[in-house]
């Protein structure tokens, strides 16, 4: 069985993109919606991609882009994923696919089973499936809230693209959510931070190695 791979995301300080790499991270992530505390513009991105080292996916979240924002963002930053994070069709995340020449990872909050039923689709266009907890009414954030949803909704669950868990991830529970869901890949972003964008490293390594030790565990 491959190691469980782990996104660090919401990065803004290149010390937090240095610790995550350190730490062992597959992914770091970073965000293009100004709504977040996580936000970063197109020049400090660049800058913070340009700290990564070979071999970690550098991954860019946004929220029902724009064309033109895409451009920007294509013509700037080196980056290896494009993550869609908010309404997106399928047909969008095909577009955005093959705009940006890059693989795409669609997230998909999740809060009840009938809300799985829409995976399926987004798993014939996308090249990876984020599932979160979805949204409450009326937050500002699409994720980054801090929440988890029951993991039992995607115990053992099997989709056409490889899939990332993501919502309430903490170094105290990662452990467990690896070996209740089976997932082989984490995402987290408030879970690992000392204020909103500004990242712990002890957490972050902390993080990591639970989520590889959950992999070893007996499956709940």
């Amino acid at each position: 069985m491959d190691s469980v791979r782990v996104k660090i995301c919401g990065l803004t300080r290149v010390e937090d993109v240095r610790a995550a790499a350190e730490a062992g991270a597959a992914y770091v992530g970073f965000v293009f919606f100004p709504k977040s505390p996580r936000n970063v513009s197109v020049e400090a991105a660049r800058e913070l991609a340009l700290e990564v080292p070979p071999g970690i996916a550098k991954v860019g979240l946004l929220v029902d882009p724009s064309d033109a924002l895409l451009d920007e963002i294509d013509a700037a930053v080196p980056l290896d994923m494009i993550q869609l994070h908010g309404r997106e069709t399928p047909e969008r995340v095909a577009e955005v696919r093959a705009r940006m020449g890059l693989p795409v990872m669609k997230a998909l909050g999740v809060s009840s089973e009938d809300d799985l039923a829409k995976v399926a689709a987004y798993g014939r266009v996308a090249d990876q499936l984020l599932i979160d907890a979805k949204a409450p009414e009326g937050a500002e954030l699409p994720g980054g809230n801090g929440l988890a949803f029951d993991w039992r909704l995607v115990q053992g669950r099997r989709w056409p693209v490889p899939w990332m868990l993501a919502g309430g991830l903490t170094p105290e529970n990662a452990r467990r959510a690896v070996a209740m869901t089976g997932a082989q890949q984490l995402d987290v972003s408030s879970g690992v931070e000392e204020s909103p964008g500004i990242k712990d490293a002890g957490k972050i390594r902390a993080f990591i190695a639970a989520a590889k030790d959950g992999e070893a565990a007996p499956r709940l």
